[in-house]
């Protein structure tokens, strides 16, 4: 997780920096939107490596064997355009979006930041609560979820995994309040974190919502917020979470303060005060994926050997 965690800030500084292509994702949604199919394709020019990620989204499979997210990044050759691997999109996506978010935390959130809310107890919050692991000290972690049992499963194996005491609490407001870290990752179409909720000088990453009409935070949880995003075009196309409130009219545009690549830069600020609230709203960018296709190939091509980690380990059959 740390090594993935350096690699997304390296990668996000390189997408600020114009040194990636990076289209819009295109989505072909079955009927009732009951599921989808992602195009999401990525060029690095620093390592010259071009990809796509093919993924499904399903989020009927939740609580089922199947995982919500499933799907192949395809790295392509930038010189001469041959397929150079295939790699398991679902393992990818929840190493690479939690590091990302870590990174995001490692720059926004107060330094003694270490009571953790998870708001969701599938595979992104095991591989966020890793990540914030990596980048704070934790004191105190509280989990949520749509059934208090699965909260309380997730409690008793990730304890067990990191050796730190998870509480599984009845209600996301019992979970977020009091926390200086929030992380939702949720499959949530209608905000379940209510901005009176959270404390002065908390941080928060949003992941669950990648689509422009779903949602986890409400309008005053954003207006609320000092937002940061991992890129401003695809917010203003494709989050939920900001353009809901903005069609509303709780505020314009402007109420992004930057893009996360550029504070990891230097180029812009992070945190101005201890009380402010911090918010990284982050999509998912297939150059997240490119660049961890790309890096996983070259460690595989200098050691076969690396073929032997099992990716699989960041998800169990009892994740939901």
């Amino acid at each position: 997780m740390g090594e993935c965690i350096d690699l997304m800030e390296r990668t996000l500084v390189a997408l600020a920096s114009g040194e990636a292509i990076l289209p819009l994702r295109s989505i072909l949604w079955l009927d009732g939107k009951r599921g989808a199919l992602g195009l999401m394709p990525g060029y690095l020019a620093r390592e010259n490596a071009l990809g796509v990620k093919s993924v499904s989204f399903f989020h009927g499979n939740e609580g089922t064997e199947l995982d919500t997210h499933q799907g192949a990044v395809l790295l392509y050759d930038g010189a001469n355009g041959s397929l150079r691997a295939v790699v398991d999109a679902t393992s990818i996506t929840a190493i690479r979006t939690a590091a990302v978010s870590g990174a995001a935390t490692r720059a926004l959130a107060g330094p003694e930041a270490g009571d953790l809310a998870l708001v969701g107890s599938g595979v992104q919050a095991r591989t966020h609560l890793a990540a914030m692991k990596a980048v704070r000290t934790l004191r105190r972690v509280r989990v949520a979820s749509k059934e208090l049992e699965r909260a309380r499963r997730f409690a008793k194996r990730e304890s067990e995994r990191h050796g730190i005491s998870i509480e599984a609490v009845a209600s996301v407001r019992e979970a977020v309040t009091g926390a200086d870290i929030v992380c939702t990752a949720t499959s949530a179409r209608e905000p379940i974190v209510a901005g009176e909720w959270l404390s002065p000088g908390a941080h928060v990453n949003a992941v669950g919502s990648s689509v422009p009409f779903a949602r986890e935070l409400d309008t005053d949880a954003m207006k609320r917020s000092r937002l940061f995003v991992d890129r401003r075009e695809s917010v203003l196309n494709e989050a939920g979470d900001f353009l809901i409130p903005k069609k509303e009219g709780a505020f314009g545009d402007e109420h992004i303060v930057a893009e996360i690549g550029d504070v990891f830069a230097g180029k812009a600020a992070g945190r101005g005060s201890a009380d402010e609230i911090t918010l990284f709203k982050s999509l998912g960018l297939a150059i997240e994926d490119v660049a961890s296709a790309d890096h996983i190939a070259r460690k595989a091509e200098q050691d076969p050997d690396v073929l032997r980690v099992d990716l699989g380990g960041w998800r169990d059959p009892g994740d939901a």
